[in-house]
């Protein structure tokens, strides 16, 4: 089951995954009993992007995260976000933070979110302009495919709407040393509100002659933003697991601004992976 948020910090979506994957499977994950638990994790991005599109450094990314589950539904979560590229190394961009609530049961997965990213000034990530996000997510469990859909709302200088539809297939294995894998691949379309702005010119009969006045007018238009693959597996034994997410995304309607290449994004189809190794205590 394929939940995704934000495309950037998309470790914070590796927590609903993996509590879902391992509570629809029956396993031992101690998210699956009762009272506080806490677990640590080191998490790699190897190309930072949102629904596709980058910086122009096309950085990676190094986020350690902190979870707190109070109960098996209710989760918090904290990230620094480390940025590398050509020009910076262990670079701090901001931190991110979350409460969720997550429920499992035989039929469907439900996950709600509030997400709140703290960017430093300086960040030039393609995603440092948003302020907030809410959003849920719904997953209708079946034994031939799972069907995922939902939507957000992103808070930056205004208000923009998300959706996103997913279709994925688990594969659950259970080895002779009590290990785990699981590998879940995964189609996801992703679909949001775009900003344009438009300047032209327009003429006024005047009295005596007619006058020339530059307008610009602003108009937002619901999109797809990208369609992406991915085939999430997870290594898990004992308090350990092992999580490592290859995935291909292919950016639509970019925003392209003749002559202003400050306003145009930058994207194109890329493959990344996001690796993490996170432990349970």
């Amino acid at each position: 089951m394929f939940l995704k948020e934000h495309p950037m910090e998309k470790i914070i979506s590796l927590i609903a995954i993996i509590a879902c994957l391992y509570s629809n499977a029956q396993t031992s994950d101690s998210t699956a009993k009762d009272g506080i638990k806490f677990k640590l994790s080191l998490n790699y991005n190897t190309g930072l992007n949102y629904y596709g599109r980058t910086d122009s450094l096309k950085s990676t990314g190094i986020f350690p995260m902190a979870e707190v589950w109070f109960s098996p539904k209710f989760y918090i979560n904290a990230a620094p976000v480390f940025v590398n590229n050509k020009v910076q190394t262990m670079q701090y961009a901001g931190s991110v933070a979350s409460i969720g609530y997550l429920n499992v049961t035989d039929k469907w997965v439900s996950n709600l979110y509030l997400l709140k990213p703290f960017y430093t000034e300086t960040s030039k990530l393609v995603q440092s302009a948003l302020k907030a996000q809410t959003g849920a997510s719904f997953t209708a469990l079946n034994k031939l495919l799972n069907f995922s859909f939902g939507g957000d709302i992103k808070y930056s200088d205004q208000i923009d709407f998300g959706a996103m539809a997913g279709i994925d297939h688990i594969f659950r294995f259970e080895n002779k040393d009590n290990s785990i894998i699981v590998i879940d691949p995964s189609f996801t379309v992703n679909a949001g509100t775009q900003n344009f702005s438009k300047t032209y010119k327009k003429i006024n009969r005047g009295i005596l002659l007619p006058a020339e006045e530059q307008v610009t007018e602003s108009y937002k238009k619901f999109n797809v933003l990208s369609y992406e693959a991915s085939i999430p597996f997870i290594y898990s034994k004992n308090k350990l697991q092992i999580i490592a997410t290859p995935a291909y995304v292919l950016p639509q309607n970019l925003v392209i601004v003749k002559d202003r290449p400050d306003l145009t994004e930058t994207g194109e189809n890329m493959f990344y992976a996001t690796i993490a190794f996170r432990y349970s205590f």
